[in-house]
């Protein structure tokens, strides 16, 4: 009888010894993710944290508890039942936790996302080769887009915020175990949206979110991994805000730009950011490929790829697809203000041939290199300087120069006008010059071959 009175007599101890164990356990738990939601200690503060809680601090203490109790109470039934119970409760806690970090917001969608975006250290995987088997949309062939001269009012930043932020959405793609946050455009009322290729590569499926919380299955039209472009079609859309394409070739060094994103997911989506125009024509070389963009020290983080770049007059004139955060040379060196856009000119082109012929296939060329030059009439007008071989002008039969006084009838002055035309067809078309040489004025057609850069 005194055995089992002194058996009963420490069993409520070892019990609570237990528990007081897993409340410590819970209580590192709690730690870890108030620390991962107040982002404290960067981003990986989280993973050590869960990494020293489970493989370190957890079984610590659980040793220290059963060595200080006797083996036949440790193996006791009720002990043996207040463990389990305890791992039920652990398993609903940790159900809770998960679901409270990703879906603790309106959005249904956690912000410990891989958006997909790229530093400096890591750019070359903007062309990774992974094909997304996202569901293909139906579109009309004959869609084509365009850029729009600038106006001729300059907004301020509220307006410009206030007029592109309803055009931006949050794009969520499906990777199977995890999924892709980034950012894209509306272009059209019944949801074209412009987005980076890197941010669904791999992708399942896709989802468009509205900043007013309307969400929308998306389907992909296509995408050029090498331009880093992708256009998606939400389903059933209609009535959408937009925002319009601004001309890229008319942008200065030092002209103010914006950006809106998605920085850093979900939490901070629609952030807007100011900055300048650092460089134009900009080649970044990854993996021995070229790419020619916009450069500005607007700010951009991971979640803003796919966003628009604006310039003063709200229009979009660049799709955010990079930024860097080292040099190429010095991996340890950290670097500021190196923020990268496609122009909105190639993203014509770009979505123009994608709609087409559901992929890209080279900017059309027409395969002549011109001056502007002044007339004695005051007139201006582009003159052709040399003919490049084995291309549309050559086959036409354009010489040195001719004077290009119109491309499908819109009469051109610039070198710039003649672009602008030229951006409306893809690789294929044809377009029709009117041509000035020896007094004589007549057309000529000129199929547009494909050309890099």
């Amino acid at each position: 009888m005194c055995h089992t009175g002194v058996a009963k007599g420490r069993i409520m101890p070892g019990l609570i010894s237990a528990m007081q164990g897993f409340c410590v356990i819970g209580i590192v738990i709690a730690v870890g993710y108030v620390a991962a939601r107040m982002r404290i200690g960067g981003p990986s503060a989280q993973m050590v944290l869960n990494r020293f809680s489970f493989f370190v601090s957890s079984p610590c203490l659980m040793f220290a508890i059963l060595s200080k109790e006797p083996i036949f109470d440790i193996f006791h039934p009720s002990i043996i039942v207040a463990f389990f119970s305890a791992v039920l409760v652990g398993v609903v806690l940790g159900v809770a936790i998960v679901s409270a970090l990703r879906g603790g917001n309106t959005d249904g969608y956690g912000d410990d996302f891989d958006d997909g975006d790229h530093d400096a250290s890591s750019i070359v995987d903007i062309f990774q080769s992974d094909v997304p088997t996202i569901p293909r949309a139906d579109t009309d062939p004959d869609l084509r887009f365009y850029c729009e001269k600038a106006g001729e009012e300059k907004l301020t930043i509220q307006q410009v915020y206030q007029q592109v932020n309803p055009a931006t959405v949050l794009v969520l793609t499906d990777l199977g175990e995890k999924a892709s946050v980034g950012t894209g455009v509306i272009l059209t009322a019944d949801g074209y949206i412009v987005t980076n290729a890197h941010v669904i590569a791999g992708g399942q499926n896709a989802l468009v979110a509205l900043y007013n919380g309307d969400r929308y299955e998306a389907e992909l039209v296509g995408f050029s991994s090498t331009e880093d472009l992708a256009l998606l079609k939400a389903v059933n859309a209609s009535g959408l805000p937009t925002a319009p394409l601004g001309d890229s070739e008319e942008c200065q060094v030092g002209d103010t730009v914006y950006a809106i994103g998605n920085p850093l997911g979900v939490e901070l989506r629609g952030t807007l950011t100011q900055g300048i125009i650092s460089a134009i024509d900009r080649p970044v070389t990854m993996e021995g490929r070229v790419m020619t963009l916009l450069q500005t020290t607007a700010a951009l983080n991971n979640g803003n790829s796919g966003g628009p770049l604006i310039n003063e007059y709200g229009q979009v004139i660049g799709i955010n697809t990079l930024k860097m955060s080292n040099t190429l040379s010095d991996i340890s060196a950290t670097v500021e203000g190196l923020g990268f856009a496609v122009p909105s000119s190639r993203v014509v082109s770009v979505i123009n041939d994608i709609i087409a012929t559901g992929g890209f296939h080279g900017l059309p060329s027409i395969g002549v290199y011109v001056k502007d030059t002044e007339f004695a009439d005051g007139t201006t007008h582009p003159v052709i300087d040399s003919v490049t071989e084995n291309f549309g002008a050559e086959e036409a039969g354009l010489q040195k120069g001719d004077v290009i006084l119109a491309a499908d009838g819109i009469g051109v002055s610039t070198n710039t006008d003649l672009l602008a035309v030229r951006r409306t067809h893809i690789v294929g078309e044809s377009v029709v010059l009117t041509i000035r040489r020896d007094g004589q004025t007549f057309d000529v057609t000129v199929v547009l071959y494909p050309v890099e850069g």
